[in-house]
């Protein structure tokens, strides 16, 4: 049976190109480092697909897959964003003109 394994915190990762892109499962984790992973690979890049597949099969905690996938990362030269968290603001009725 197929399953989603979601993160708590999603990994949002700066990509060599430039561009950002969030990783909320260890499934999405697992498709990039097989399939879209830059050519320069490691121990961490080993190791993250190791430990992303053993999450997937529930043997791995998901919190040690992600740590693993984001030490990948580090290592292929694709630093995690830090994002602020959004803010909403209700706009206050008196305020608005009739």
């Amino acid at each position: 049976m197929y399953m989603d394994l979601t993160w708590r915190v999603p990994v949002n990762v700066r990509l060599q190109s430039g561009l950002e892109r969030i990783f909320l499962s260890v499934n999405d984790a697992v498709d990039f480092l097989e399939n879209e992973w830059p050519l320069r690979r490691g121990e961490r890049y080993d190791r993250a697909l190791q430990k992303c597949r053993g999450a997937l099969r529930r043997l791995v905690p998901l919190e040690v897959a992600r740590e693993a996938f984001i030490a990948a990362c580090f290592e292929a030269g694709m630093p995690m964003v830090m994002s602020e968290p959004l803010r909403f603001s209700i706009p206050n009725p008196a305020s608005a003109v009739a």
